[in-house]
């Protein structure tokens, strides 16, 4: 059992990065079908060959396999349940994928729903922000069954190049979890870091040649620093996602008794940062709260 070019994918989600990832699958020879509440946003993808769906039901109805990446926990609720959701619509043997970065307890409702009706589901967050979805490299963090995360593997090598089933349904959204506790306090040092080279009155590129070698390199210092220091704002990740990706850690987290000061200390400035305005900005905006 093996997705091949042949099957139709079907992509719900065309954002900052779902766009990026759908456009590689049509690039790579898949039929790719698409919906998206901005109906402008699937345009492009149009033009070069994506097939253009009316509602979450006929894409579900019309799709092999069915890729979601939205906005928020309640969206995913709202694209698979309910009578005009994919769960109810989706063919048998039909793999059905999130990519949105949701509650581990929500990926594993729909895996058992999925089930009781021969559907497969993975959870399937990502990592690797505008620039790894546009160059088809993205960490892709995985839960769900084996037989199915062997199915759709080659979908996945699409999209990115760490690629990893990390365990059972929920498994992905655990790790995708870890992943954005480590991001969330090395972000604060990476402001923190830049703003100190501009108060010594350094050349803060020049910094960041060497400290981007050494043991403070990171993927947010190599790629996110020089956006900060040319003052680009404009979204890779949005801030108020990284809020919403924060707070569903931090539950988590307290749901397994477990003391997070640094993601506490995080999620404290980033919703500070949307306060001011800046909910729409990338993540790298979290600089104006240390440069003021």
């Amino acid at each position: 059992m093996t997705v091949t070019k042949q099957a139709t994918v079907g992509f719900i989600g065309l954002g900052v990065m779902g766009k990026s990832m759908a456009k590689n699958i049509l690039q790579a020879g898949y039929n790719l079908n698409v919906f998206t509440r901005t109906e402008a946003k699937a345009d492009e993808l149009i033009q070069l060959g994506a097939v253009w769906k009316d509602t979450v039901a006929d894409l579900a109805a019309d799709s092999d396999v069915i890729l979601t990446i939205v906005g928020y926990p309640s969206d995913v609720e709202e694209v698979y349940f309910g009578e005009n959701g994919i769960l109810n619509n989706a063919q048998p043997n039909s793999f059905v994928i999130d990519m949105t970065t949701s509650k581990p307890a929500l990926a594993v409702q729909i895996y058992e729903q999925a089930k009781a009706k021969h559907i497969y589901a993975l959870d399937a967050p990502v990592s690797g922000g505008d620039i790894g979805a546009r160059n088809g490299k993205l960490a892709i963090m995985v839960g769900g069954e084996l037989q199915a995360f062997d199915a759709v593997l080659p979908l996945f090598e699409v999209m990115g190049e760490n690629i990893v089933l990390q365990g059972e349904a929920g498994a992905g959204q655990h790790t995708k979890m870890c992943n954005q506790i480590a991001i969330a306090t090395g972000m604060i040092g990476v402001c923190e870091a830049i703003t100190y080279a501009q108060k010594a009155g350094l050349n803060p590129e020049r910094v960041l040649e060497t400290i981007t070698t050494g043991a403070a390199g990171s993927w947010s210092l190599s790629n996110l620093a020089p956006r900060m220091i040319a003052g680009d704002d404009q979204p890779g990740f949005y801030v108020k996602h990284f809020i919403k990706d924060m707070t569903i850690a931090l539950e988590s987290a307290d749901e397994m008794g477990l003391m997070t000061p640094g993601l506490e200390l995080s999620l404290s400035l980033y919703k500070q940062l949307a306060e001011n305005g800046y909910e729409n900005n990338g993540t790298q905006a979290l600089i104006k709260l240390f440069s003021k």
